[in-house]
């Protein structure tokens, strides 16, 4: 099993194609540029089974429906943001896209619970990790050693806690309890940014002294 990033559009949010042996794959987070981002999963002859939010800010999400279209896959949501998907109040676009603001189709699945997700050869834990937004969630690739953070960790960073519905206390309690427990070789795969790996964040990020 092998992992891509690929940023999109005008705030490069990474897009993640978590891919198996068999060409069947998994979207995280197809946040802009749809028919870029189907352009290249066909030239790779890459077989998508579904997609992953991490959360539904407009821009971790402006893709969704044209590549959910065009594939005729399932999206994932966290259920506390089950509504966001149409409310450009919510999911932001309202306040910062500079043309029409954004809305997407509901999500077809809902995620309630934490815990493991089996879908095709794919296999992973789902962490609810809010305070950047209060349904962001994780990805984590236990036997492959890397976890998708979506905008909670960040090389460096974390996520901003001034949109609707952010925590700062949650945010840090959600890193603290969910992220730097896991072995510190743990590849994060953030929504912004380069990779970095548990153990670096622990050692240098400077929003986590005292962790």
């Amino acid at each position: 099993m092998k992992w891509q990033q690929i940023p999109l559009g005008a705030l490069q949010t990474n897009c993640y194609i978590v891919e198996n042996s068999d060409r069947s794959c998994l979207i995280i987070d197809p946040g802009s540029e749809g028919k870029k981002l189907i352009n290249l999963l066909n030239n790779r002859k890459l077989k998508p089974l579904a997609i992953f939010l991490t959360h539904a800010h407009f821009d971790h999400i402006g893709g969704v429906d044209e590549v959910r279209d065009f594939y005729n896959i399932p999206v994932y949501l966290h259920k506390q943001e089950e509504k966001w998907l149409g409310d450009p109040a919510l999911n932001g676009s309202q306040f910062f896209m500079i043309q029409d603001s954004l809305k997407v189709n509901p999500a077809d699945h809902i995620i309630k619970n934490e815990g493991i997700m089996k879908i095709g050869d794919f296999e992973f834990t789902i962490f609810h990790t809010p305070g950047h937004s209060p349904g962001s969630v994780s990805y984590y690739f236990e036997k492959e050693g890397f976890i998708l953070s979506g905008d909670a960790l960040f090389q460096g960073s974390i996520g901003r806690t001034d949109l609707p519905e952010g925590n700062e206390a949650q945010l840090l309690k959600s890193i603290h309890n969910k992220l730097l427990v896991l072995p510190e070789e743990t590849y994060v795969l953030s929504g912004h940014g380069p990779v970095t790996t548990i153990g670096e964040e622990m050692d240098s990020n400077p929003f986590l002294n005292g962790f």
